[in-house]
Formats: C-alpha cells, structure tokens, sequence
C-alpha cells in the first residue's frame, strides 16, 4: 500500500462546482460504452484497421513507457537482466508440452508460407515452410531450448531473466487495451537449482506486481493463489493479483508461475548437481502486460475521462498559456517557460516532476477539457492577470468538482510535490473504498450466492455487483454450477483465517475462503 503522507497541501479556497460532463453515456447508464469512450476521449488507444489489433497514442504509450521504467527499475533491483528473444516459435518446440499447447491451441497465429506471388493478378502465398511457424502467444518453449545450452551445471543456477516484447493471441472476442489481437508485455523466465529457491522466486515477483499496482497505478488488489481450473497452461502452481473495476468485475493484473519440472522435461534442461547427478532445473514464468492500461481507465475514470494517477501520468503537470492578446504572447510565453523551469526542479519521489507547456492554437478552454479528459494530475492555466498577480490558476483533477482555485505561484511550486503525492494517496483510498464496499462476506449458501448473481446487471456501477469472500470445500465438480452465471473463483486469497465454515457451492464442511466474481 502506499504509505501515508506526513504532510498534506495547503487547501485553497475553489469556485463554485462545475457541472459539464465529457463521457456520454455515464458509467450509470452504460459501462461498456462509456469504457470504449473514455478509452477514445482520453487518447490512449484506438482501433487499427488490423481485426483486434489496436494502436497506442501518445498518451497511451507514455503511460505505458512509464510502467516500464519502474517494473524495470523492480526487475533489476531483484537481479534479472532483459534479453530478447524471437518472435518467431517452431510449432516442434510447442508440441513437447502437450498441456501448453492445448491452453493455447486456439489464439495461435501459424505462419506458413515465407513469400507471395502473383496469379492471375492477386498476391496469394507462396513457398511453404517445412515447419510452420507460431507467433509468439509466450515464450516458455523457445526460452527453454536456450536454457538448455546455457545451463550445464548448478554453478550457472539461478538465470534470472526478462523480456519486453508483443505477443500475438488470436483473441475471438477482442475488447481495447483488455483482449486484443497483438499486445505488449514483459514476461520473466527462471531457472532454479531447488523448489525452494524457484518458490521463493515465485511469491517475490507476485510482491514486486502488488507493489507496482498499488504504489504507481493507485490500484488495491488482492494476492493470492489460482485454483488448478485457473492455472496457466502446464503450471504447477499459480499466484495472481485480482483488482475490483468499478463495474464490480475483477481483472487480473499480474501472474506469477512455478513450472516445476514440466518446461525442464519438455526442453532437456538439465544441470550437474552438487552431487555429481544429472537433474533438472526448477523453473519460474510471471508477466504483466498492456491490460493494465485498461484498468487504469477502468479504476480511475470517471464521467468527465481520465483521473491519471500522478506516478504513472506521462505529464503530471500541464501548463496552458491563455493567448488572446496578440500584444502579450511573447511575454505571457516567456512567463510559462520559467514556471516550467521552476516546476522541473521540484520532485516526486526524488524525481523532477513532468512538466508540457500545451500552446497549440485552440481555445485555452478547449486544451482544459481536452486535459482533462487525459487525466492530468494538475492542470495550470496562465494569462495576462495570472502573470500580473504571480498566480497560477489551478484544476485539480482528481477534485474536479471543486472547479479552479487561484494561488500564489511560489507557493504552487514550493508545495506541487506534496500536492502531487496527496492525489496519489486520494486516487487509491477511492479505490480501495469502492472495493471495500463491493465486498460482501455474508453469503453462505447456493439460495444466496445465485441471487446475488443474478440480479439486474444494468446497475453494474451504481449499487451493483462485486466479489464474494466465501467458504469453497474445494470440489472441482461444484464449479459447473458457477458457468450459467459467468462467475469464477478469482484466486485464493493468501490471508486464510482458517476457521470452518460452509461451502457456498456445496453446502459441505470447508475451511478455505476463494474469491467468486465475474471478471474480464
């Protein structure tokens, strides 16, 4: 969790209430809507002319590029190093490990043809490939042929690597930033001398994504493990963060792996233990990718855009100069520049603030809303009577509704860190409340639990569904009766109370607390 601020910002006094909404229609009105609106409004992402494939805007992919930099920072501090492998897999390396090419038998896109030619005026393909080639839905295969060169005695143990790359999954339903076509990701690979140190590697890296997700991306989320129906294909184990969006459907965030043997057998990845025997390595996989764009808008949006958490806003300021005097440009210009300058050596978390100067030609009003709509953490306007005053004039996104404020620009500048960090706390509280309100933890049984389910999903973000906590005996069997409700257990949650309970599925004595939603 972020941890609390010593200090807060000064409090100004604001304007009267705005009551403009950018988004139709409301998240009230219709979720999935809205979601693909904002989406749009906020210019993060927009469809390609590629079906499922998607293309990332500047905005976008800023917030992206600033995922990247802190998992990467997280990555290496726990000593793994980026490597690049190819996007191009043999379909041999796939079919080694039967139950991981079943799980993803039908998202794979097979290249099998190397040319094109012309006949009878149209390119068709040509020049078939003695073995077709998948593209790459993960890289488990064909980072496990490597290994097996790399590693030939326990003295090469642990590898410890990482890969920022696109993967393709041929999506049937695709859906913006959440399901598509081609997306982008890292995936971490290890190999371990003992089931002791590849555990230990498992539940480290599920911390750094839980870390990552509630210090940057302002999202709670719960840590725990996937039941064997969940788990990632020829997994032994799998331990995965769940975040609430606001439609009270969960979205998992990140997942950690333990393989065990099974890509070490399928592979040949062999090493000479201490002992002089022959045995195989214990392997990791985990990964996060650009799904959590789309939770960021599903967390933190609201019906006017984006509210962008500031750690992870490729801009966390943004200056607009008021420009309606011809006569005073240069000056009202020159005036934005040094507050800029004045800005960038003020810090959030030891890091200067990001800071855009927004002087293209359109209305001054025109570039707020569009702002806005981006989810800027803090948005300053600047005219001839702001420059006169030394004033800025301040909106706050995240407090949209208190309108502008005016302040005093030294005291804007000497206080902007703290501002920027007390957003930041606000952004997660909301969403750590709406998840707590979402939770209901007095459902006992089947009557209960399909009610609860049942109910009319048009109210999804006002008073509508969320998780159940509630007690699982483990059947297998039982999880039939959750498919005509589109439910599924989410995860174990790791913090068990123990006691004995009664299973919600089953009516049959069970300890273990799971987490049942609907989910993305």
């Amino acid at each position: 969790m972020i941890k609390p601020m010593n200090a807060k910002a000064p409090q100004q006094k604001s304007s009267p209430k705005m009551a403009k909404t950018a988004i139709s229609p409301t998240r009230a009105e219709n979720y999935n809507e809205w979601y693909q609106k904002i989406v749009r409004a906020a210019d993060i992402a927009e469809l390609s002319g590629v079906r499922g494939c998607q293309i990332l805007k500047a905005w976008g992919y800023g917030t992206w590029e600033q995922m990247q930099r802190d998992l990467d920072r997280r990555f290496k501090e726990t000593g793994h190093e980026n490597y690049y492998f190819p996007l191009f897999i043999p379909l041999s390396y796939f079919e080694r490990e039967a139950e991981h090419v079943d799980g993803f038998a039908k998202e794979m896109a097979v290249v099998t043809h190397h040319r094109l030619v012309k006949k009878d005026g149209k390119l068709v393909p040509d020049g078939e490939l003695e073995e077709p080639l998948i593209i790459r839905p993960t890289s488990e295969t064909i980072i496990g042929e490597s290994m097996a060169k790399w590693i030939q005695s326990y003295r090469d143990l642990p590898l410890l690597l990482n890969q920022w790359a696109n993967v393709v999954r041929w999506e049937m339903r695709p859906r913006i930033l959440l399901r598509t076509a081609e997306f982008l990701w890292q995936e971490g690979h290890t190999a371990h001398e003992t089931f002791d140190e590849a555990m230990v590697e498992t539940k480290k890296m599920l911390e750094v994504y839980a870390a990552f997700c509630e210090e940057y991306l302002a999202i709670p989320v719960i840590k725990g493990e996937k039941i064997a129906a969940e788990r990632f294909p020829g997994a032994v184990n799998t331990l995965c963060i769940e975040a609430m969006m606001q439609d009270g459907r969960a979205l998992q965030a990140g997942t950690s792996h333990y393989l065990g043997h099974s890509f070490a057998k399928a592979c040949n990845i062999q090493f000479q233990s201490r002992t002089g025997s022959l045995d195989y390595v214990q392997t990791t996989s985990w990964g996060a990718s650009t799904r959590l764009l789309g939770a960021l808008v599903m967390t933190h949006g609201d019906d006017n855009g984006m509210k962008m958490p500031p750690r992870i806003a490729p801009y966390q300021i943004v200056i607009i100069p008021i420009l309606r005097d011809d006569s005073a440009k240069a000056e009202i210009m020159a005036y934005c520049e040094q507050l800029k300058a004045d800005l960038l050596c003020e810090t959030l978390d030891g890091q200067p603030v990001r800071v855009k100067i927004d002087a293209h030609d359109i209305q001054s009003s025109e570039k707020r809303w569009d702002w806005i709509k981006k989810g800027a953490p803090l948005i300053l306007e600047i005219g001839q009577k702001d420059m006169d005053a030394g004033k800025v004039c301040v909106t706050r996104r995240d407090k949209l509704e208190d309108g502008k404020r005016f302040e005093e620009r030294a005291s804007f500048i000497g206080n902007v860190g703290l501002e920027l960090a007390a957003i930041q706390q606000a952004l997660y509280d909301a969403a750590a409340a709406f998840r707590e309100a979402r939770t209901v933890r007095d459902i006992k049984d089947w009557a209960a639990f399909d009610a609860y389910f049942s109910k009319d999903e048009n109210s999804s973000f006002e008073g509508g569904q969320g998780f159940i906590r509630a007690k699982w005996c483990g059947d297998d069997t039982s999880l039939a009766k959750l498919d005509v409700l589109g439910v599924t257990v989410r995860c174990i949650p790791f913090d068990q109370d123990g006691k004995e309970g009664t299973c919600v599925l089953t009516g049959k004595p069970a300890t273990m607390d799971v987490i049942f939603a609907r989910a993305y």
